[in-house]
């Protein structure tokens, strides 16, 4: 697997702007999701005494993985849109220059 290549200078005000927007995406899906699931509106978590650990793990992962999807579908897309509007890719390769 390689490193995470750096995003460059032009591109990090929007990286966190996307980023943001990303995890309020998540955790917005994240609820629905819970709720359809369990029919319950909150999501147990580590330290809820009246849940068991398969519920508290199970909420952990289906979080997990709809947020890696939502964050990575929302970088990809920022991306993509970055290099059709300039031509070019908003990373810099490791050990380039900006």
């Amino acid at each position: 697997m390689t490193k995470k290549k750096k995003l460059s200078r032009g591109y990090q005000p929007l990286g966190f702007v996307l980023g943001w927007s990303s995890g309020w995406l998540a955790g917005l899906a994240f609820r629905k999701t819970w709720k359809a699931i369990r029919h319950e509106d909150d999501a147990p978590d580590a330290l809820d005494r009246d849940r068991g650990w398969g519920e508290v793990l199970l909420a952990a992962a289906v979080q997990g993985a709809i947020f890696a999807v939502v964050r990575s579908a929302v970088d990809r897309t920022g991306a993509k849109a970055i290099e059709h509007r300039t031509g070019v890719w908003p990373t810099k390769e490791e050990g380039g220059r900006d």
